[in-house]
């Protein structure tokens, strides 16, 4: 039976993301997911607004008032506003439970998170009201959302793409045994396309333009079919709009250096993996999370470099935080790949 709606939200899980924060309550699933975007006013530090209402001001604000992301590259830049962004979120997933209790809560962070960022991780959780705060790899938690036997001897590989960072996992006995972690991501494909735009075209276009462009007709192979679409912008010259016609090849020889970053630190990962592992991949091959998994291609490109199978996880933006919800509800199984 589902839990009755004034009974305490005790048990959160969260996927801090840099570009989105996705919350989920045990026994009811993802209840939030929302941009990581706050706008503040820059004398006062005051924040306006939070989420999807604040990602429709990037690029877009007055004179007074400035859309930011608190988290880069994985983590927290910003604490004051880091802060105010999460006490926002799980007031929004606890105020209509009449909150009694403070509620405990799993964050997932970066393999590479350094001991100071995973402090700031855990001193916005209990500024925000949290009395328990644990923390669980991101590459760990995207492996057991999508069901792969992380507590077993046999290895399994996870490549979680997000917005920030692209995590790399070789996981067996519910620990890390190899890994390789770079910030190179989502927005990093985002601000490629953009200095493209800006050196091809003359053409100044902000970060939504440029995630759009890399949504519609971004791919890291060759299409059977290549895409087109109309991209507008200020032209630097005259300084007026201005729109042009930009092309899918264009766009996969532009982002091609930071994807063959990733697969880099792909190859890295597997270099250091025990023998024994290496061999149970043979078979498992690898398995892809995160937005950065949607790219076109990117799949087949990674298969053909590193000559193991790739799959693609199913609805593989959800994969961290429903991995944080299994733990939740699988406490003793999965006891070991929480840290402090």
């Amino acid at each position: 039976m589902k839990r009755p709606l004034w009974l305490p939200a005790y048990e959160i899980a969260v996927d801090l993301g840099t570009a989105n924060t996705l919350v989920l309550v045990k026994g009811e699933g993802v209840v939030l997911d929302e941009p990581s975007v706050a706008a503040v006013e820059t004398l006062t530090g005051a924040v306006k607004s939070i989420g999807l209402e604040a990602k429709r001001m990037l690029g877009r604000t007055p004179e007074g008032i400035l859309a930011v992301r608190p988290l880069k590259d994985g983590v927290i830049a910003n604490f004051a506003v880091a802060e105010k962004m999460l006490r926002h979120f799980l007031r929004t997933v606890i105020s209509r439970r009449f909150l009694r209790v403070k509620p405990r809560l799993i964050v997932s962070v970066p393999s590479c998170i350094t001991e100071v960022e995973r402090r700031a991780v855990r001193d916005s959780a209990r500024s925000a009201g949290v009395k328990d705060v644990r923390m669980v790899a991101e590459p760990m938690a995207a492996a057991i959302g999508v069901g792969l036997p992380v507590d077993a001897p046999s290895g399994s590989m996870v490549i979680d793409i997000g917005g920030g960072t692209t995590e790399i996992a070789v996981i067996a006995l519910s620990g890390i045994v190899a890994d390789a972690s770079i910030r190179v991501a989502g927005d990093e494909l985002d601000r490629t396309i953009l200095q493209f735009m800006r050196k091809s075209y003359n053409l100044l276009i902000g970060d939504a333009t440029a995630e759009m462009v890399k949504i519609r007709i971004g791919s890291a192979v060759a299409l059977e079919q290549e895409l087109a679409m109309e991209v507008k912008g200020r032209d630097l010259v005259s300084g007026l709009p201005r729109t042009v016609h930009v092309r899918s090849e264009e766009i996969r020889e532009a982002i091609q250096e930071p994807i063959l970053r990733i697969v880099n630190a792909v190859r890295r990962a597997l270099e250091v993996t025990p023998p024994e592992l290496a061999s149970d991949l043979v078979d498992r091959g690898i398995l892809l999370t995160g937005g950065g998994a949607l790219i076109r291609g990117l799949d087949l490109l990674i298969a053909h470099e590193v000559g193991l199978p790739v799959r693609i996880a199913e609805d593989p933006l959800t994969c961290v935080v429903r991995g944080t919800g299994r733990i939740l509800d699988q406490p003793e199984r999965f006891a070991d790949v929480l840290t402090l």
